[in-house]
């Protein structure tokens, strides 16, 4: 999942500025920007013509869709492996093709680096707008029937021979895609790295905010932060009933409580939770920061923030964290307005966001809502499944209801095999602080699946360039990754 650097300016009232995380998702996608890009040369974008529909013979329409490459460490005359980076709901991000653990790796291996953008993202765009009738045509499936089109067409253009081995790259969705890219067209593709993968569609992933608290026990290694967020909670919801007005001024909010409806504070408080998903599923890891400033915001700091002795009291920390966060995403008030989302979410014109292609995607395939169910007493329970479902009907219409999110999840867990895949040659990368770890494969179930389960580090940490920093166990995944690539890359 790549994101390219959009800056976003609110005007309260006229247009809706949504979060930078929303849906366990970061604006423009969840693999941020590798870091350590120091302005080399990148590759310019280039174009493959796409089936639209893989699964009607009778359909022959094309669209262009992108992709990038680096050739400088391949030997065409003595041809290595290919490894094969896959977009998912964000924009490609051409850095990615000179930077990351992927390119250290292609050094080594004389690999031929190609990275193909998910449909319906980025620049990508299949059909002239994102109406329902025409997102019908994007499912991780037709995006697995994409890779494997695409492969045998980079196989022409490059007069690559038939034994060379193409290597899939995946963090995220696209970590799930290239499991299942391994599993369903296992003759195209030899061996994946699928990092931070959630393999498990479910509608109420209520695991996600219990994976969050326990983060920042495992992180600080207390209850003291948990508890001050505990109380933060219950002094707002105190506070909301006697002076809603001291709330609304605390947390900068664009329009008073008086005017907000039901789905209007759930808003509000998925907000503020949101803003603690958003620091621990990216916490301490190598992307490319927007603003250094912003740069030591970790679970850490906040939660010495939080933790602060003195007579602050609890709700006021966790206001003046969310005030950074509003800052770090130039937001000058926080938007949580039920109907502008919705209106948002609506718009079936393109953009590089992407927000309403992956809510198409969680309503009509996975689920993966993180409702506040597992974690009622840290975050309340203001925002229950319910809540999503409901988005999910006013944004697309009524019959995307739960029977039919639920039909759609027990379809794609039937369809891929969740997480008893019978997959081999793919290795399957977590991070304990990650919470999407909770519908993926941590444990190693069959020596020709192996799972690295990295204690201490966030969403796909493993993908990204090497720092000084790094724990000492995420160096040492890497390494073992590399070892599974050239067993595979030199034996069978």
């Amino acid at each position: 999942m790549l994101r390219s650097t959009i800056f976003v300016f609110c005007l309260t009232s006229l247009v809706y500025c949504e979060s930078k995380f929303r849906l366990g998702r970061s604006k423009g996608g969840n693999l941020g920007g590798p870091g350590g890009y120091d302005g080399e040369i990148l590759p310019q974008a280039q174009w493959f013509k796409q089936k639209l529909d893989h699964y009607s013979l009778s359909d022959m329409r094309y669209w262009k869709q992108r992709y990038y490459v680096n050739d400088s460490f391949y030997d065409f005359n003595s041809q290595g492996p290919v490894f094969l980076m896959i977009g998912g709901e964000g924009p490609a991000d051409a850095r990615w093709m000179v930077k990351g653990a992927w390119i250290d790796y292609a050094k080594k291996f004389g690999a031929l680096c190609i990275n193909l953008e998910h449909r319906y993202y980025g620049e990508s765009r299949p059909t002239n707008d994102k109406s329902i009738k025409n997102l019908q045509y994007l499912s991780s499936s037709q995006a697995l029937a994409d890779l494997a089109y695409f492969i045998t067409a980079m196989t022409e253009k490059y007069r690559l021979r038939e034994d060379v081995k193409w290597i899939a790259f995946g963090g995220s969705y696209p970590g799930s895609l290239a499991a299942w890219l391994r599993l369903k067209y296992p003759h195209l593709v030899h061996a994946a790295v699928s990092s931070s993968g959630p393999l498990l569609a479910k509608i109420n992933f209520l695991e996600y905010f219990e994976v969050v608290v326990n983060a920042l026990r495992e992180k600080t290694g207390g209850e003291e932060c948990v508890l001050e967020l505990k109380d933060a909670h219950n002094q707002i919801l105190k506070l909301m009933n006697d002076n809603p007005e001291t709330i609304e001024k605390e947390f900068r909010v664009c329009k008073p409580f008086s005017k907000a409806s039901t789905n209007d504070i759930k808003n509000f408080y998925n907000a503020i939770a949101d803003d603690f998903a958003d620091l621990v599923q990216y916490n301490e890891d190598n992307r490319i920061s927007a603003d250094e400033k912003y740069k030591n915001l970790t679970i850490n700091t906040v939660c010495d923030m939080l933790t602060a002795s003195g007579d602050v009291p609890a709700y006021k920390k966790l206001a003046a964290f969310n005030s950074i966060i509003l800052d770090k995403s130039n937001q000058t008030c926080m938007d949580y307005s039920y109907e502008n989302m919705i209106k948002d979410l609506r718009n079936v014109t393109w953009s590089l966001d992407g927000g309403r292609q992956w809510m198409y995607q969680t309503c009509t395939e996975f689920g993966f809502y993180q409702t506040s169910s597992g974690e009622v007493e840290v975050f309340g329970n203001q925002f229950t499944l319910d809540f999503f479902v409901q988005q999910c009907q006013d944004v697309f219409g009524k019959k995307y209801n739960e029977d039919f999110i639920n039909n759609a999840v027990e379809w794609t867990n039937s369809y891929y095999g969740q997480l008893d895949i019978a997959v081999s040659r793919v290795v399957f990368v977590h991070g304990s602080v990650d919470p999407w770890h909770a519908l993926g494969v941590t444990s190693t179930k069959d020596d020709d699946s192996p799972a690295i389960f990295i204690h201490g580090t966030a969403h796909c940490a493993n993908m990204y360039p090497p720092s000084e920093n790094d724990l000492e166990e995420l160096t040492e995944a890497r390494v073992e990754i590399e070892q599974y690539l050239a067993k595979w890359i030199t034996g069978d």
